[in-house]
């Protein structure tokens, strides 16, 4: 047996706001739902883009699906700076991203910004999500108490969210074993802001329809003045034969290589076939923005740069024959087998140059130090590789480490460097007359017995010599 979602989603635009900036998809493997930063323009372009940027993943068989959410959205968030690169009017948009995956018996979800993800699962409901915004910081560091965040002033305050702000936004990321029966919500702050979270868990406990549920959360929000869009995906996860295998949503005719041509050149109406088309191949809802997008072509910026960039990869990735259905869900990425091999051959040999290098350089280079009781000069640098020395004795004098006062010794064994050989060389002079200047000096005429004029220590009279 497998898993798969079985799903409802809904979106409107509310009582206030003009425009819709929510997008969401539910498919049998993935669900998304993105809140568009209202107060900017480009909002719905943010959830719209970004959300189209993630449907490819909804399939049964997804590759490396720990990272997969994780570098979809990291990528999503590059289109979103190019779109502001190429529209400047666009700058300040951003949106909030809440994303579950379904792959084999594991839930990855992805998130971030202030959009939530509920789970109700035996029989306890609870919010999964984590909220990326000023009021949650206060709370969890215990500055104010959960109920006051639900009035404070700034509780729509994000610290958090996708767009042209941050070329690498933190997600946070969360592996879950999925079990049959348990059920999902993911809703924008437009439901939590408006129905109190004890009415939400009712409907979405007690209502066993999935679509009657999103239809009674989303009037639940209108009723109670809908200040904000709403827009909510419920699933469950459901129990499938492994042999099940669901077709088309919708039979939109595959487009051919020539429209692929047409799409990938930025043609608006041929990039919303495309999309169109590369939906279809599943079973899913798409809502707000992100289904004008597709549909009605209301946001063109969208349809374009992401009907562009989905008809160049399977220009790539596929030539479509003559009455072939195209299903780009299915493509694979062109392997080139040859690629690694050469890249960790030219990394190999890079090290080894340097190593080269580094050891070349390192017998240039000198400086004074101490070999047994000895004062000497080394090739190298007083330094260890692993078990490697990278230096090695060039020349021991005649210095004992006994004949230097405390501060030259402590100096020697620690390494003095030396510009050069001959810097060394004379190094070792200095210390030849420091080591003699602290050599007792005995009377002339004086012997080994006279106990007022001792005779010098043995190294002493090695270094008068």
């Amino acid at each position: 047996m497998a898993l798969k979602f079985k799903f409802a989603a809904m979106s409107d635009v509310g009582r206030i706001r003009k425009k819709n900036d929510d997008s969401a998809y539910a498919g049998e493997y993935l669900a998304v739902l993105a809140d568009g930063m209202g107060g900017h323009v480009g909002g719905d372009v943010a959830s719209a883009s970004t959300v189209l940027d993630l449907v490819h993943l909804d399939r049964r068989y997804t590759v490396d699906p720990q990272n997969a959410l994780t570098d979809e959205i990291q990528a999503a968030n590059l289109v979103l700076n190019e779109l502001v690169g190429a529209n400047p009017k666009l700058s300040g948009m951003g949106t909030t991203v809440t994303s579950v995956l379904l792959s084999g018996e594991t839930l990855h979800l992805a998130h971030i910004g202030d959009s939530r993800a509920y789970r109700l699962k035996n029989n306890e409901f609870e919010q999964i999500s984590r909220d990326h915004t000023f009021v949650q910081r206060l709370v969890e560091e215990g500055r104010i108490q959960p109920h006051e965040a639900e009035t404070h002033p700034h509780k729509n305050v994000l610290l958090r969210v996708l767009g042209d702000s941050d070329a690498s936004p933190e997600v946070d990321v969360l592996q879950l074993e999925a079990q049959p029966g348990e059920r999902w919500l993911l809703c924008s702050d437009g439901l939590t802001d408006a129905v109190a979270v004890p009415i939400i868990e009712q409907i979405v406990r007690g209502t066993a329809d999935m679509n009657a549920a999103v239809n009674d959360l989303v009037a639940t929000t209108l009723r109670n003045g809908a200040p904000d869009n709403v827009t909510v995906v419920l699933f469950d996860v459901i129990e499938v034969d492994d042999t099940e295998d669901a077709g088309p949503a919708s039979f939109e005719p595959a487009p051919d290589t020539g429209q692929l041509t047409i799409a990938a050149e930025g043609d608006v109406e041929a990039s919303a076939s495309v999309l169109r088309h590369e939906i279809s191949q599943r079973p899913h809802l798409l809502v707000g923005a992100a289904q004008l997008a597709t549909q009605t072509g209301q946001i063109p910026v969208v349809t374009q740069h992401t009907g562009e960039r989905r008809a160049a990869a399977l220009l790539t990735h596929r030539s479509p024959a003559a009455g072939e259905v195209l299903d780009p869900l299915d493509s694979r990425p062109v392997q080139h087998r040859w690629f690694m091999p050469l890249l960790l051959t030219m990394a190999t040999l890079l090290i080894i140059g340097l190593g080269v290098w580094g050891y070349l350089w390192t017998q240039t280079q000198f400086y004074v130090g101490a070999v047994g009781d000895k004062v000497a000069i080394y090739r190298g640098v007083p330094q260890e590789l692993g078990p490697i020395s990278l230096s090695e004795v060039d020349t021991v004098s005649s210095i004992p480490l006994e004949a230097l006062p405390e501060y030259s010794r402590q100096r020697v064994e620690s390494a003095i460097l030396a510009d050069s050989q001959e810097h060394a060389a004379m190094m070792i002079q200095e210390l030849l007359v420091t080591a003699k200047q602290n050599c007792p000096v005995q009377a002339p005429g004086t012997n080994g017995g006279n106990q007022n004029s001792p005779l010098p220590p043995a190294y002493c009279q090695e270094i008068m010599r």
